[in-house]
């Protein structure tokens, strides 16, 4: 214990330094990945003849490993940073889409039909009754890719990407558990607690009496 103790007092600049790049690749890649899937959950759910054929498409993304996609946006980007957010934007999309789209399908049509009733545009009934009431289930899209990509993010390191994977292969290449438990112990921990504050949104936002669907 004393041992891992002067190992983290003599890296502290390394592992904070790893970790603000990891912190920063997730917020990225899931900033991305909310900015296509949201837009694209909305048109889905006036599509939704093409609903099922675009969600199952983007499901093919999540069932390619990680390391393929990585190897493919190597040769496509180079190593660095921009191969590294491409990819883990990609796994970013399905939860917020399907979350997206499954949250604002599930609307009570009673609320719509009132809405329309007092006069209001279907803009209007999009961005004041169906987006406020799908909330929950959006945030709940966006806390699950959040917890996928801080783990996924660990293997950017292996494209020069950096982060708490830095750490993780260091310690597996030199047999080192110091370097593996420092860069897998914050991890797991932003994981938590970044969850957490996102439920604490989720109920922020959540309409009190309304239970809208979504995958949780």
């Amino acid at each position: 214990m004393y041992q891992f103790i002067e190992f983290l007092a003599k890296n502290q600049k390394m592992i904070l330094q790893a970790l603000i790049i990891h912190i920063e690749l997730v917020v990225i890649a899931v900033g991305i990945g909310a900015l296509i899937a949201i837009p694209a959950g909305v048109i889905l759910s006036r599509y939704q003849r093409a609903a099922k054929t675009t969600l199952a498409t983007a499901g093919i993304i999540q069932t390619i490993p990680g390391l393929v996609m990585l190897g493919f946006a190597l040769m496509l980007f180079g190593i660095g940073k921009t191969p590294a957010i491409v990819v883990l934007a990609l796994y970013a999309i399905l939860p917020i889409l399907t979350n997206t789209y499954m949250g604002i399908t599930e609307v009570d049509k009673h609320y719509k039909e009132a809405a329309r009733g007092i006069g209001m545009t279907s803009l209007q009934v999009l961005y004041k009754v169906e987006m406020p009431i799908a909330l929950p289930a959006i945030v709940s899209g966006i806390k699950i890719s959040t917890v996928y990509i801080i783990s996924w993010a660990t293997l950017a390191a292996l494209i020069g990407a950096g982060g708490l994977g830095d750490l993780i292969w260091t310690g597996l290449a030199t047999t080192n558990q110091f370097y593996i438990i420092a860069g897998a112990v914050p991890a797991a921990i932003i994981a938590v607690l970044i969850g957490a504050m996102i439920d604490g949104v989720q109920k922020l936002v959540t309409p009190r009496g309304l239970k809208v669907g979504g995958r949780k």
